[in-house]
C-alpha cells in the first residue's frame, strides 16, 4: 500500500463516526445533486480521467507480465525494449492524467465552495437584525467556514476517493482474475484481516479526532474572546492575566497530549495495515511461486499479481468507509441548508418601488403595534450558544402608536427605560415590521418600498457608533463608495472632526482599530455623523447619540448634529432632556404607548410624566414658574431645530 493511499485512507478514517447516526432532512441528497448538475461537464471529465487513471494503474503490471514472459524469459531484447518504452509512456500518460485530474477536482471543489460561501453570506446578510441579536457570531462564522469547507472536502472526497477507488477496484480484481483466479480468491479471503483493524482503529481515531477538534475549538474561543479589544481590556482591568495564562496552558496541554495519542494510534494503524499487506504479498509469492515451479503460472504473471495485490487493499478499505465520507458531506450540506432555508422576515415585495425623493419627508406612524418575533421565526437553535424558552413570540411592546412627524421637523422621544423608544425608531428604519398598523415615509408604506431606498432615505446614528477595523477613509466610504476626496473632507468639517483627522500622521488613511477603539467616544460619534452626512438621508434617527459623552464631547457632537439635521426630518431619542427642549414636538412614551405629547413648555405646564422626568434630572422639586419655562424653552433650541 503506497504512502499516498495510506494517508488518504487515514483522512477518511478520522471522520467523525457520529454522522452514522445523524438525522438528515428529507431531500438533502436531491439538493446536493442540484449543485452537481451545475458541474455536469466537469464531473463527466473527472470520471473519464479517473477511468483512464485506473486503466493505467492496471495496465502497468500486465505489461510487466508480458515483458518477463515474452521478453526476458525467451531472451528477446526487442520485446523488452518495446515494452519498457511502453511502460515509460504509460507513466508519462498517468502523470499528465493525474495533473489534469487534480485540476478538474480542484475546479469542482473550489467552484462548489465559492457557490456555497456566496449563497450563505448573502443570505445571512439578508436576515433581520433580530437574527443577529440571537445568533452566536462564532457559530455563524463556523457555518461559513468549517461547514462550507467540510462540504467541499467531503464532496470531492466522494468523487476522488469513493468513485475512483470503486473503478480501480473493479479493474484490479478483473486483471488479477485473468491471471489466476485461485490467487485472486485467496487474496480476497484476507480482506477481513485488513478491514477489521481498519474498523477498530478507525473508530478510535475518529473519537480522538473529534475530541481534538473540540479542544481546539475551546482554545480558539478563548483567544477570540480575549484578543478582541473589549476582552483584553476586561482582563487587564481585573488583573486576571495569570489566571488566563494558566487556563490556556491547561487547554494547550490537553491538545498536545491528544495530538501525541493520535500520532501513536496512526502509526500503529499504518504498521498493522503494512504488516497485513506484507503477509498477503508473502502468500502470493509463496503459493504463486509453487505454482510457477509446477508450471501452473508464469513468472511474469506472478510478479504482475504481486504488483496488483499491492494496489488492492487501499481501495477496498476506502470503499468500506464510503458511508462515512458520504454522510459527512451530507451532514455539512444539511447544516448549510438549515441556514439557507431560514427565510428573512424583512423582505422586499416583487412590486416594490423606491421611496419618494426629497430633502425632507414626513413620517406617519398609523396606529402601530409591535411584538418582538419569537426565536423560531428569526433564528436557529443550533446557532445560539444557549436556547431559552422564548422560542415563540412575546407580548406586544408597542401599541396604538399614532403619530405624524412633519417634513423638516424635529420630534423627540422621551420616557423611562423600556418604554419602547428604541423599538419605535427601529421600526422607522425598517429593522422590524410593525405587527399592526403601518409606517409611511413620504406617504408610502415602508413595506411597499425597496430595501435599498429605505436604507438611502433613513439614516441612523446610535449611542455607540460602530466603526470597522479599517481606515477612516474606508469607514466613510461605506456610506457612499463613490464619494470624492473633497466630499469626504467637507463631511468631516461639517461633523466638527476635520482638525483631528488632519492632525493624524496618516490622515484619512489612519486605521481606527477594532470597533474604532483607537478613538474616543466623541470622536467616534462625530465620524459616524460624517458618515451620515455623506449618505445624505431625508430622515435622520438619533438614538441617544450623546448619551455617554462628557460635556466637551457632547458640545462638539451637538454642533455636528446641527449641520446633520438642517432641512431634514429628525426623530431623536434622548435621556438628557436638556438636549430636546427645542424640538417641534416631544412624544412621551410609557409602557409601549404615547401617554403625552407637546412642546417642552406645554409638557412642563401639564405636570405629567415629562415634568416628573425633568425634575428628576435637574433635582428640582419646585413647580416651574413661567419665567423658568420661557427660559428653558429657548435653551438648546438651536441645537435641535433645523
Amino acid at each position: 500500500m503506497s504512502q499516498t493511499n495510506g494517508w488518504a485512507l487515514m483522512r477518511s478514517m478520522t471522520q467523525d463516526r457520529s454522522v452514522n447516526s445523524a438525522s438528515l432532512p428529507a431531500g438533502t441528497s436531491r439538493r446536493v445533486l442540484g449543485y452537481a448538475r451545475g458541474m455536469r461537464g466537469l464531473i463527466a471529465a473527472f470520471l473519464a480521467l479517473v477511468t483512464v487513471s485506473g486503466v493505467t494503474v492496471v495496465a502497468t503490471p500486465l505489461i510487466l507480465q508480458r515483458l518477463i514472459d515474452d521478453g526476458v524469459t525467451p531472451g528477446r531484447r526487442d520485446v523488452v525494449v518495446t515494452l519498457a518504452l511502453l511502460v515509460a509512456g504509460l507513466a508519462a500518460v498517468e502523470a499528465v492524467v493525474t495533473l489534469v485530474q487534480r485540476w478538474v477536482s480542484a475546479r469542482i471543489g473550489e467552484g462548489l465552495i465559492y457557490r456555497l460561501r456566496t449563497q450563505v453570506f448573502g443570505h445571512v446578510l439578508a436576515q433581520p437584525i433580530a437574527f443577529f441579536t440571537r445568533a452566536q457570531t462564532g457559530a455563524l462564522v463556523s457555518r461559513l467556514n468549517s461547514d462550507v469547507t467540510g462540504a467541499q472536502q467531503a464532496f470531492t472526497t466522494v468523487l476522488s476517493s469513493v468513485v475512483s477507488n470503486a473503478i480501480s477496484l473493479v479493474l484490479i480484481v478483473a486483471a488479477m482474475a485473468s491471471l489466476s483466479w485461485q490467487l485472486t480468491l485467496a487474496s480476497l479471503a484476507l480482506v477481513p484481516l485488513f478491514l477489521i483493524p481498519a474498523r477498530v482503529m478507525g473508530r478510535r481515531l475518529a473519537e480522538l479526532s473529534y475530541d481534538q477538534m473540540n479542544l481546539n475549538a475551546d482554545l480558539g474561543s478563548q483567544m477570540t474572546e480575549r484578543f478582541n479589544v473589549g476582552g483584553a481590556l476586561l482582563v487587564k482591568l481585573f488583573g486576571k492575566r495569570g489566571r488566563e495564562q494558566r487556563e490556556y496552558d491547561q487547554r494547550a496541554a490537553l491538545v498536545r497530549d491528544i495530538g501525541v495519542r493520535i500520532a501513536v494510534n496512526r502509526s500503529v494503524f499504518l504498521v498493522i495495515l503494512t504488516l497485513v499487506a506484507s503477509l498477503a504479498t508473502a502468500m502470493v509469492y509463496g503459493f504463486g511461486g509453487v505454482m510457477a515451479v509446477d508450471g501452473g503460472l508464469t513468472v511474469g504473471s506472478l510478479l504482475a499479481l504481486a504488483a496488483l495485490l499491492a494496489r488492492l487493499y487501499g481501495p477496498l478499505t476506502a470503499i468500506s468507509n464510503a458511508r462515512v465520507d458520504i454522510l459527512t458531506a451530507l451532514v455539512s450540506f444539511a447544516r448549510l441548508f438549515e441556514v439557507l432555508d431560514l427565510r428573512p422576515t424583512i423582505t422586499e415585495r416583487p412590486d416594490a418601488r423606491p421611496l419618494p425623493s426629497g430633502r425632507a419627508l414626513d413620517v406617519r406612524l398609523d396606529h402601530v403595534g409591535f411584538a418582538y418575533p419569537g426565536a423560531d421565526e428569526v433564528s436557529l437553535a443550533s446557532l445560539e450558544s444557549r436556547t431559552t424558552g422564548d422560542r415563540q413570540g412575546g407580548d406586544e411592546v408597542l401599541h396604538d402608536i399614532d403619530v405624524t412627524v412633519p417634513a423638516g421637523s424635529v420630534t423627540a422621544l422621551v420616557g423611562p427605560s423600556g418604554a419602547g423608544k428604541t423599538t419605535l425608531t427601529a421600526l422607522v428604519a425598517r429593522l422590524y415590521d410593525p405587527t399592526t398598523g403601518s409606517i409611511r415615509v413620504g406617504g408610502m408604506d415602508l413595506r411597499d418600498a425597496t430595501l435599498e431606498s429605505v436604507s438611502e432615505t433613513i439614516g441612523v446614528v446610535s449611542q455607540e457608533a460602530h466603526l470597522f477595523h479599517d481606515t477612516i477613509r474606508e469607514n466613510l466610504l461605506f456610506a457612499r463608495p463613490e464619494a470624492t476626496e473633497d466630499e469626504l473632507l467637507r463631511a468631516l468639517e461639517d461633523a466638527q472632526i476635520i482638525d483631528l483627522v488632519r492632525s493624524l500622521p496618516s490622515g484619512l488613511d489612519t486605521v481606527v482599530g477594532d470597533r474604532g477603539h483607537r478613538l474616543s467616544g466623541g470622536e467616534k460619534q462625530r465620524l459616524a455623523i460624517a458618515r451620515l452626512l455623506l449618505k445624505a438621508p431625508s430622515v435622520v434617527v438619533l438614538d441617544e447619540a450623546t448619551a455617554h459623552l462628557d460635556s466637551s464631547s457632547e458640545a462638539a457632537v451637538q454642533r455636528a448634529l446641527d449641520t446633520a439635521l438642517q432641512g431634514r426630518t429628525a426623530i431623536v431619542i434622548a435621556h438628557r432632556l436638556s438636549t430636546v427642549r427645542g424640538a417641534d414636538q416631544i412624544l412621551v412614551l410609557e409602557d409601549g404607548g404615547v401617554v403625552d405629547r407637546g412642546t417642552h413648555r406645554e409638557l412642563l405646564e401639564r405636570g405629567g410624566l415629562y415634568a416628573h422626568l425633568y425634575r428628576t434630572q435637574f433635582d428640582d422639586d419646585t413647580r416651574f414658574s413661567p419665567e423658568v419655562l420661557d427660559g428653558a424653552a429657548t435653551v438648546g433650541q438651536g441645537a435641535m431645530r433645523p
